[in-house]
């Protein structure tokens, strides 16, 4: 099993703890501004204000830098639930706090980051082995214009280098099958003897992201989105299904909620056109 890339060591005195804090930060600024591909440890170190060495003291490698910074993450949205902190209600994670009790943060608490299935033969991962915050299948470039939309997505299918790139070491953990998420768009990509499915969201089929660059992910219609998978002596049969459900139904919730942005994507499956007065 590969297991998710971890700090070197932890902070113990405050200077350190201030200085895990500004890699972490500077981290997610090169992330934004330059995307995985061009996110290293020299251009953070140096965004960060520190030195190649002083970071090498706390993250091996920008995989590890990445995985820490999701993990704060989680671990401050579970923070500011148990000590009943606002999370303003419109946003996604404070409508989601709002729905969580004790007994569900403790199982999120619980749940691992990555599964290995059926003896060490499949893999379940959220974005990449490495990564929940990188996207697997799918690349954001700023301005991309998809030629289906026909509008700026700023996302586009990734290359076959940058599936091999983003498989990492789990190219040699013996793993046939990986099974990931993240965009919510089915897809399928052979890479080496690892077949990788996206089998797509079966709740949310269109949205919007800032990080790292402005993009649109939109499946261009609500059907509920799922894959079976079955191995077979030839290999790995994958059916990607799209079935109807009551969507309007879903879509009139979240418009009661005030989320007038998955009301549409819910409804058709695109993304909500931001427009601006003339």
């Amino acid at each position: 099993m590969t297991s998710i890339p971890q700090p070197r060591k932890s902070p113990r005195q405050q200077r350190s703890q201030q200085t895990v804090d500004a890699i972490l930060q500077a981290t997610a600024r090169v992330l934004a501004e330059h995307g995985y591909a061009g996110t290293n440890t020299n251009r953070i170190a140096e965004t960060a204000g520190v030195s190649i060495g002083s970071l090498y003291q706390y993250f091996p490698n920008k995989n590890a830098l990445i995985a820490a910074l999701h993990d704060r993450h989680d671990q401050q949205m579970l923070a500011l639930i148990d000590q009943g902190q606002y999370l303003d209600p419109m946003g996604t994670d404070g409508y989601t706090a709002g729905q969580l009790g004790s007994a569900h943060v403790a199982w999120i608490r619980s749940l691992p980051e990555s599964l290995v299935l059926d003896g060490g033969d499949i893999l379940l991962c959220h974005g990449t082995p490495a990564s929940d915050l990188i996207y697997w299948l799918e690349t954001t470039v700023p301005g991309f214009t998809g030629e289906a939309a026909g509008h700026a997505t700023g996302i586009r299918p990734a290359t076959a280098d940058e599936v091999r790139e983003r498989l990492g070491a789990a190219a040699q953990s013996g793993y046939s099958l990986v099974l990931c998420g993240h965009t919510h768009v089915p897809r399928m990509a052979q890479c080496g003897d690892v077949l990788i499915v996206n089998p797509g969201s079966v709740g949310l089929q269109a949205y919007d992201d800032e990080h790292p660059h402005p993009h649109v992910v939109e499946n261009g219609a609500p059907h509920a989105r799922y894959a079976i998978a079955e191995k077979t002596g030839a290999g790995w049969r994958v059916d990607l299904r799209a079935v109807p459900y009551d969507h309007m139904a879903q879509s009139a919730v979240a418009a009661g909620r005030g989320r007038a942005d998955w009301a549409h994507a819910l409804a058709t499956g695109w993304a909500r056109r931001k427009t601006t007065a003339p």
